[in-house]
């Protein structure tokens, strides 16, 4: 099954960027991380948010 997700990935995925933001929780403190995939011309406006 991964390697199915991999060859898909592949194929379509030069148009995308992995944006990774480490969020702070209000109510502990601690970090958690938030992962998306966005296109490439969304990637400033994805960090923006």
């Amino acid at each position: 099954m991964a390697k199915k997700v991999v060859a898909t990935l592949q194929k379509g995925g030069k148009n995308f960027a992995k944006v990774i933001k480490a969020v702070k929780s209000e109510k502990t403190g601690a970090y958690t991380f938030k992962e998306e995939m966005v296109p490439l011309d969304q990637v400033k406006q994805a960090l923006a948010k």
